[in-house]
């Protein structure tokens, strides 16, 4: 009698795309529609905002499992695998880049933002530059802002910001959304609310910007709010 050899017991690795890849392949594809060409791995890496070894495991993955090829011949050379059985699992939206949600941002009193993925939002690949994240708001000091409770704002990631503009600020472990001030004697985060007060930054505050607001979305496909 031949012996059948028994089912190996653990998990089992995934055919079709993660999540991550389904949205590596969308941008490849919005890549492609947009310039005419394939991304490179340092760009995948910059729209995802991840660092270019991760996105080499990533795509590394992703050849094996038949999802992208590479085009022999040419310096950018990935390409989405349209006959894939799992093809049609990738959200392609001409003119849309995905932008991960990162957790709840306040327009009231600081609150902590868990910087924990829990979604996307879909907004026009003209809207999005360098890396970006979305957070959504809960609170209501910004509402003359067009910032309204549960709506979401698309940030870009950077350090500083000019006077006046809208940011993700942290301060301390908490953080809030509001308009940055910047005078000769103080530093201020306003509300775009009468009913709230500004917040004033001391010396001994532990203020950090996180990102300038690029734009606000009240659904993951609305328009400006």
């Amino acid at each position: 009698m031949t012996d059948i050899p028994k089912k190996r017991k653990g998990p089992q690795a995934m055919v079709g795309p993660t999540p991550v890849q389904n949205r590596i392949l969308a941008l490849i594809k919005d890549f492609v529609s947009a310039r005419g060409m394939s991304p490179t791995i340092t760009e995948l890496s910059e729209l995802m905002g991840v660092k270019p070894p991760s996105m080499h495991e990533q795509v590394a993955a992703m050849l094996r499992k038949g999802l992208v090829r590479r085009i022999e011949g040419k310096v950018r050379t990935l390409e989405v695998v349209e006959d894939s059985p799992h093809a049609p699992q990738v959200p392609y939206l001409p003119g849309l880049t995905a932008v991960p949600i990162l957790g709840l941002v306040t327009a009231g009193a600081p609150i902590l933002a868990a910087e924990n993925r829990i979604g996307e939002v879909w907004v026009e690949s003209s809207v999005v530059r360098g890396s970006c994240f979305a957070l959504q708001v809960k609170g209501d000091s910004m509402v003359d802002a067009n910032i309204h409770d549960g709506d979401f704002v698309i940030v870009r990631r950077q350090p500083i910001a000019e006077n006046g503009e809208i940011v993700v600020a942290l301060l301390g472990d908490e953080a809030t959304v509001k308009r940055l001030f910047i005078s000769n004697t103080s530093i201020e985060l306003r509300p775009a609310n009468a009913s709230y007060r500004p917040i004033r930054i001391g010396q001994e505050d532990e203020l950090k910007i996180l990102g300038k607001v690029l734009a606000v979305r009240s659904t993951a496909l609305g328009g400006d709010s």
